[in-house]
């Protein structure tokens, strides 16, 4: 097997940041999608693009009821593609809906959201992973601030930074609900965080993160150079970000839930290899190995 050159060392004896050497936005100009060019503009600069209403309020309430449905589920429950809140032992997320779950397959082969991504990057695409995240009031945990493409390269094996995220929301994400948070424009450094990944790292870090987690002086950098912006919305909004945003969501203290559909799609001309960082592969429903063309 031909070895893959490491472009963005991680999980070393030290934290070290390294310039971004990938594009954010792979079409060609002018190339035919949803995305309008001052979209895609917006999206290169600051590495997300929000959007007021991608789906209509009749298929929130569908994936709603999906969504309720599945973690009411004892099979899905019992599932290992499901994460528990380690305090109060409800679903935190469900893997791999769009296998699970028609009802999600079909929003992910919806031309609204498989055709931004192909704009996005270039290219066919394959959904390297899928989640509900469901964020119950009354104490959910949040996700520390992390780099996804920073855990993708070193348990996954993504060679390049081509890959993108849209996080659909299901109920209304308030300022105070542990909303998702980016810090603009930090797409494009690559941080590589200190400390090696032990074995089975998802069972814990889909919990809590702790491996692959920038330190408080580099999180300070960041932000003083790029700020943060908060993203509030209504059901039905979304927010597309590039794999390498710095980004996390505080604890949800409050009595409203906040659920969203999480999809990642990866470019066909990007497929996994060997971790780079990480002495075995995650299991397939987080780090996808099945490469087909989303049609």
């Amino acid at each position: 097997m031909t070895a893959v050159t490491d472009l963005y060392p991680t999980r070393g004896a030290v934290e070290v940041a390294t310039p971004r050497v990938d594009p954010v936005v792979w079409s060609e100009p002018g190339a035919p999608g949803p995305l309008q060019p001052s979209e895609l503009s917006d999206f290169d600069r600051d590495g997300f693009l929000a959007i007021d209403e991608l789906i209509t309020p009749v298929e929130v309430a569908e994936y709603r009821a999906e969504l309720e449905r599945m973690i009411a589920d004892p099979d899905v429950r019992a599932d290992e593609r499901s994460i528990i809140e380690p305090q109060s032992q409800d679903v935190r997320s469900v893997f791999e809906v769009h296998r699970i779950s028609e009802v999600f397959a079909k929003l992910v082969r919806d031309p609204r959201v498989v055709g931004r991504a192909r704009q996005i990057l270039g290219s066919d695409v394959y959904v390297h992973q899928s989640r509900i995240n469901v964020k119950p009031g009354f104490g959910a945990s949040g996700f520390y601030w992390h780099s996804d493409f920073e855990t993708w390269h070193a348990e996954d094996g993504l060679p390049n930074m081509r890959t993108v995220s849209v996080s659909i929301a299901l109920t209304e994400n308030y300022e105070y609900n542990g909303s998702l948070m980016i810090m603009p424009g930090s797409h494009r450094t690559f941080l590589g965080c200190a400390g090696a990944t032990p074995k089975d790292n998802y069972k814990k870090s889909l919990q809590m993160q702790d491996a692959g987690t920038p330190s408080d002086e580099a999180l300070s950098g960041f932000a003083d150079k790029h700020g943060i912006k908060l993203f509030t919305g209504q059901p039905g909004s979304a927010v597309w970000f590039d794999c390498n945003c710095m980004h996390g969501s505080g604890d949800n203290i409050t009595p409203y839930s906040r659920s969203n559909v999480f999809i990642v799609f990866n470019s066909v001309e990007n497929t996994a290899v060997e971790p780079f960082a990480a002495p075995v592969r995650r299991p397939e429903f987080i780090g996808a190995r099945d490469f087909t063309p989303v049609r």
